[in-house]
C-alpha cells in the first residue's frame, strides 16, 4: 500500500447517496474508484449461481479468492461490476442480494479475505472508497474522510424511486423496514460494525441534492481538487 496514494473514503448506511457521490467525485479527481459493498454483493452472487450454503463460512472464503471483481466505466450505461467476466452489476443491486451481503460482511473469515482485495484498489493517482468500514478497518490512514448519512425515511424514499424507475414494484413501508432492519444490524455486528471514524467529517445528506452533496464532498479535498 502506498503511502504516496492519497485516500478518500466515503462510509455511511445504505441510502445515504454514498456511491453515486464517491464515483462522482473520483471522476472528477481522475481517481481509482472501489465499492467495498459490491465486492460483499458479488460474493453473494457467485455463492449463488455456485449454490453454496452461506453459512459454510470455508465455502465462502474459497468462493471469495476464486471471485474477480472489476469495476468498468460505460460510456452509456455508467459504472459497470465485472463478476468473473459478467456483467453482474443488475443483479448485485437487487435488495435480496444485498441482505445476503450483509448476512456474508458479518462473517470474520470473509473480512479478513476481502481485506487486502480492497487495500489493493490504492493506487496512484488516488481512490475514492465507498462503503462501511473503509474509513475505520480498512483505509484508517486515509488523509480524507467523510460518513454520509440521511433519515431512514428519506433513504427509503429513495430507493423506492429508483425501483419505480426501473419498473420494480415495491411497498414503501416494507423498503423502509428493511432499511430500518439492516441499520441495526450493520452496527450491532461483533466485527467492524458501522459507525464514522473518529477523524471522519458527518455530512447529513437529508434534504440535499446529489450535486450539493458532492460539493460539500469536494470541499474537503483542497490539495487532491485543485
Amino acid at each position: 500500500m502506498s503511502e504516496l496514494s492519497p485516500v478518500l473514503t466515503i462510509d455511511g448506511p445504505s441510502g445515504a447517496g454514498k456511491g453515486t457521490v464517491s464515483r462522482i467525485v473520483a471522476r472528477h479527481l481522475g481517481w481509482h474508484y472501489l465499492d467495498s459493498g459490491a465486492l460483499y454483493r458479488a460474493v453473494g452472487v457467485a455463492a449463488s449461481w455456485a449454490n453454496l450454503d452461506i453459512s459454510d463460512a470455508a465455502a465462502l472464503v474459497r468462493c471469495t479468492f476464486d471471485t474477480h471483481v472489476e469495476f468498468v466505466e460505460s460510456a452509456s450505461r455508467g459504472m459497470r461490476v465485472m463478476l468473473n467476466g459478467v456483467d453482474a452489476t443488475d443483479e448485485l443491486r437487487l435488495e435480496t442480494t444485498g441482505a445476503v451481503a450483509s448476512a456474508i460482511a458479518a462473517i470474520p473469515e470473509v473480512r479478513a479475505a476481502l481485506k487486502e482485495r480492497q487495500r489493493a484498489f490504492r493506487r496512484p493517482p488516488g481512490l475514492v472508497a465507498d462503503g462501511r468500514d473503509m474509513g475505520t478497518v480498512i483505509f484508517p490512514d486515509a488523509p480524507y474522510k467523510v460518513f454520509l448519512t440521511a433519515s431512514a425515511e428519506e433513504r427509503a424514499e429513495r430507493r423506492h424511486k429508483q425501483l419505480k424507475e426501473k419498473g420494480v414494484s415495491v411497498i414503501f413501508s416494507d423498503l423502509l423496514r428493511e432499511i430500518m432492519a439492516r441499520d441495526a444490524r450493520d452496527a450491532q455486528r461483533a466485527v467492524a460494525p458501522l459507525k464514522p471514524a473518529e477523524d471522519a467529517v458527518l455530512v447529513d445528506t437529508t434534504g440535499m441534492g446529489i450535486d450539493q452533496v458532492v460539493a460539500c464532498v469536494l470541499e474537503l479535498l483542497p490539495t487532491a481538487a485543485d
